[in-house]
This record gives C-alpha cells, sequence and structure tokens, in this order.
C-alpha cells in the first residue's frame, strides 16, 4: 500500500521511465467543474522545478474557515521544514504561475496527536488546517457518530460513492505506473463500496466494474455519500494499492476516534 501523497508521483514516474504529461485526474473520473466547490488542492512549495506553490494533497472546507485533510500530509510539511502552506478552490489550479490568484493562505494547522504511532489499530490520520480569511464558500457536511455502522451492509453496498481530489490520474486500464499521469483540475469519480472497518471504509476503484477512485495527490480528499450532488463527507482517503486500480482504503470520519478530533474544533457533538 503507498500513501496518496503526491511527493510519491515523483519516484514513480522515475520508477516508470516517463513524464507526466497534463490529463484528467482521480482514476477513470470526469473533471468537477463547481460540483463540489468546497474541495480544494493543499499547496506548498515543495517542487524547487516549479516557479510558485504546488499541488500537494487535497481536502475539503468544512467550516468557514477550517479545512479538513489527512494527517499524512501535513506531517511530511513538517518533516521538510515547510512552513507556508496555502489552499486552492479552483476547478483548474495553474502550478506554473509564479504566485497564483485566489489562493487561500493557511494560518496554522493540527494533526491527531497520535497519527503515526506504532501498533495502533486505530492510524488516526486525520488534520485540519485553519485558513487566515474566509474564502465564502458553503462547507461540506460531516456524519453524526456511528452513521456507517447504523447502515446494513445490504445498504452499504448499494450505495454510490463519490471521490474528489486533485491528485494523478489513470484513464488507461494497462500499463503499471506508465498510466498515472499528472494532473492540474479537481476531479470526481463514483465508487462502490467492498468492505467495513472499525477505522476503514473500503472503497472500490476497480474500472471493470465500473468504478474509479483516487491516486496520488488526493490524500486527504473527500469521499461523499452519494451521489455527485452530496455534500456529506463520510471518509478521507488515505492509501490504496500502488498502481490506483483496485482499492481505495478510506479514514471514517463516523468513528470514535475521528469525531472525538473533530469536536476538538467545534465541527460535530462530542462524542
Amino acid at each position: 500500500m503507498q500513501l496518496r501523497l503526491a511527493v510519491f508521483v515523483v519516484v514513480m514516474m522515475a520508477v516508470a521511465g516517463g513524464t507526466a504529461a497534463p490529463a484528467h485526474a482521480i482514476t477513470f473520473g470526469q473533471p468537477d467543474g463547481t460540483l463540489h466547490p468546497n474541495v480544494g488542492g493543499l499547496l506548498a512549495d515543495w517542487n524547487p522545478d516549479s516557479p510558485g506553490p504546488d499541488l500537494f494533497c487535497s481536502g475539503t472546507l468544512v467550516d468557514k474557515q477550517i479545512f479538513l485533510t489527512a494527517a499524512h500530509c501535513t506531517s511530511e510539511l513538517e518533516r521538510r521544514n515547510i512552513t507556508e502552506l496555502w489552499v486552492t478552490f479552483d476547478p483548474v489550479y495553474d502550478e506554473d504561475a509564479a504566485f497564483p490568484s485566489g489562493i487561500w493562505k493557511v494560518d496554522s494547522w493540527v494533526s491527531h496527536e497520535l497519527f503515526g504511532r506504532p501498533g495502533l489499530s486505530d492510524a488516526h490520520d486525520i488534520a485540519v488546517a485553519f485558513l487566515e480569511d474566509d474564502p465564502g464558500i458553503a462547507p461540506a457536511k460531516l456524519p453524526k457518530l456511528g452513521l456507517l455502522d447504523e447502515m446494513s451492509q445490504q445498504v452499504l453496498r448499494g450505495q454510490t460513492f463519490t471521490a474528489v481530489g486533485y491528485g494523478t490520474t489513470r484513464t488507461s486500464k494497462s500499463g503499471g505506473f506508465k498510466g498515472i499521469l499528472d494532473n492540474d483540475q479537481r476531479m470526481y469519480a463514483l465508487q462502490s463500496m467492498l468492505s467495513l472497518q472499525p477505522a476503514w471504509l473500503n472503497l472500490s476503484m476497480q474500472p471493470s466494474t465500473g468504478d474509479g477512485g483516487t491516486c496520488y495527490g488526493d490524500s486527504g480528499g473527500p469521499h461523499f455519500l452519494g451521489g455527485v450532488t452530496s455534500d456529506l463527507v463520510v471518509s478521507i482517503t488515505i492509501t490504496g494499492d500502488a498502481v490506483c486500480r483496485a482499492t481505495d482504503k478510506t479514514y471514517r470520519l463516523d468513528s470514535h476516534a475521528a469525531q472525538e478530533f473533530l469536536s476538538r474544533f467545534g465541527l460535530v457533538p462530542a462524542p
């Protein structure tokens, strides 16, 4: 399994011996346009070969100025001693601009303190970033405690889930890492459920069954319960199979640990 963080793409492209080319994002997905304006791309100046902030991970605005993402994204920033972070909500982001307009500065962020602790069944891979200003975008909704547990397996297996993010893409059913291409826009894909675990919601991204999914750079991005009109985020992108063709392993937001973390910022009632 590989964390779906953008920096891993550099390694994967080198292994494949190919070069990245602009293409659709999210595997076997569609351009999102204005369908999910509260889904954003995390930006940090981590790539010395580009003139401005670079797409790093994805996430969702869940309050006026609170952006939800994955702890492995914010922890990677800290590991690299990167102290400046921005968010874009534009459907298409121009990484070639020296300092693009329409990006929102992050004031600070908080990662779950138990993220990265060995021996825990719950990864606690969740973080929030606080924007300096209100972007004026309606935030997404968060689930209540135990929402997915209340639904029967039969009901869950009949549900559609919608993944959204700014990560790399795959449009070809053949080819390993060579089929993974760079991207500069927000995309979405529809998915079905594979299994439900205490901390994880595992979703199919098998193109043979009509499912799409996430790839590198989609980490922290949302999985909405329902089709493209849903604004209820029930999990966030964490990991999956290395070549982005089989399984999304997503972190549940209705678990006790996730809800306790979210409640610290007034996003949900304390469990």
